[in-house]
């Protein structure tokens, strides 16, 4: 890890401060506090909306939570790479095609903290099939899954139970979609 001008001390309070006071404006409050475990995988539905990347990262800042979070690497090129990996990005490239699942669950062994967000439609446009590959992580990696959300009507986000995935992915697949039963996306 190298250091970045990211990493001054005002930058972390400053964004938590903007955060704060964007959410207010807004109108968006944070149901519950997010969970003290020290590893999970963390995934959020429904995801609409491009909006959700800024609410999510504002609500993190907001709530003095650090998160990691899969993106496209063309989103690591140039100058904005730095900036996305300070802000949590893991850049996965989607051409070649390697066990991303083997991969996080080797980097959860590595480490003594770490929290994926993870969107489990893999996409911004409405699925019929959820992907499973968080769950796949949460299994190898022998960690809990942490159910949250964003729920535009309400203008809410906030957290559902952990799970701990029994290897049994229909039931626990029934079970984490009943949860987002109710819960709406921006769009959709």
């Amino acid at each position: 890890m190298h250091f970045t001008v990211f990493d001054t001390p005002l930058v972390r309070p400053a964004l938590r401060f903007i955060s704060v006071i964007g959410l207010k404006l807004a109108g968006w409050k944070l149901d519950g506090e997010f969970p003290s475990a020290s590893k999970y995988v963390m995934i959020g539905a429904p995801h609409t909306s491009n909006w959700d990347f800024p609410l999510t990262l504002a609500i993190c800042f907001a709530a003095r939570a650090k998160i990691y979070w899969m993106g496209k690497a063309s989103l690591f090129r140039g100058p904005a790479g730095p900036v996305m990996r300070w802000l949590g990005g893991i850049p996965v490239d989607r051409s070649k095609r390697n066990s991303l699942v083997d991969q996080m669950v080797a980097a959860y062994d590595r480490a003594d903290r770490l929290v994926v967000a993870i969107p489990p439609e893999g996409t911004r446009k409405a699925v019929k099939e959820w992907k499973t590959g968080f769950y796949y992580i949460a299994l190898g990696a022998r960690v809990p899954i942490a159910l949250a959300y964003l729920d535009y009507p309400s203008r809410r986000g906030g957290f559902g139970p952990m799970m701990i995935p029994s290897g049994d992915i229909d039931q626990d697949m029934t079970a984490i979609r009943a949860f987002y039963s109710d819960k709406r996306g921006r769009h959709g």
